[in-house]
């Protein structure tokens, strides 16, 4: 047990020093340093370049993809410039050879006028190129008469067939018909078959496909206008309207 220090007499008592904050007594127990951990780096800002480089990406293939598609365009001029400089392909022409009425005749009956008439048509297609080759296929005939088409002449139809090189095919048609028609046209049309002023019009539905070197192409669906001319004028040997695509139209 430790005495205490007797105070002397007339001597003041010194104050106690406080410790600093963060002092370490060396004599008292040494504390354990805590572990340092592995140090994290900081994180990383999202980086902007990635997004650059995706675009890039995008334009470099839509560069590609538009370079392929202007030299396939390029490849089909040229291949379409040599196959025209070498076949010098022309288009089928057709012409309304002949047209006659081999019966022709109005009954008035009780219950109307009737129209009985019997036509015979020639239709002549002509190839005229000297290297390719024409396949026709099932064709259809309808003829009528007025300029509006409002009379049926009957319908008729040709076999599919093959046309050759510098060729011509004449078409016979044969219709018949036995149509009821409004009472004050039968006399309008007898005398317009008399006088030769009736208008008749011969329309011809078929496909047409061209055969190259022994292959035949896709059939295309072809519509042959001929006539809306009197029977006078047909002794011209009217030439036909080619209709084809639903927009194309060449005489």
């Amino acid at each position: 047990m430790s005495t205490p220090t007797p105070r002397i007499a007339g001597q003041q008592a010194k104050p106690i020093l406080q410790k600093p904050p963060g002092y370490r007594d060396p004599n008292g127990p040494q504390a354990r340093p805590r572990p340092i951990g592995p140090l994290r780096k900081p994180p990383i800002p999202p980086s902007f370049p990635a997004k650059r480089r995706r675009k890039s990406c995008c334009r470099v293939c839509c560069c590609c993809f538009c370079f392929f598609i202007v030299l396939l365009i390029i490849l089909i001029v040229i291949a379409g410039a040599l196959f025209y400089l070498w076949f010098d392909p022309k288009l089928p022409v057709f012409h309304l050879q002949s047209f006659s009425f081999r019966h022709f005749n109005v009954s008035v009956k009780s219950d109307g006028t009737y129209l009985h008439a019997a036509t015979l048509t020639r239709v002549e297609a002509r190839n005229p190129n000297g290297k390719l080759r024409y396949y026709y296929g099932h064709t259809d005939v309808e003829v009528s008469a007025g300029k509006d088409k409002e009379i049926d002449l009957g319908t008729g139809s040709v076999p599919g067939f093959t046309q050759g090189t510098n060729n011509a095919r004449s078409l016979k048609i044969e219709t018949k018909t036995d149509e009821l028609v409004e009472d004050g046209m039968g006399p309008r049309l007898m005398s317009h078959h008399k006088s030769k002023d009736l208008v008749v019009n011969v329309v011809v539905k078929t496909t047409v496909a061209v055969i190259v070197q022994g292959r035949k192409t896709r059939p295309l669906a072809v519509k042959v206008t001929c006539g809306g001319q009197s029977l006078k004028a047909l002794d011209k040997m009217p030439k036909c309207t080619i209709h084809f695509l639903k927009w194309v139209s060449i005489h």
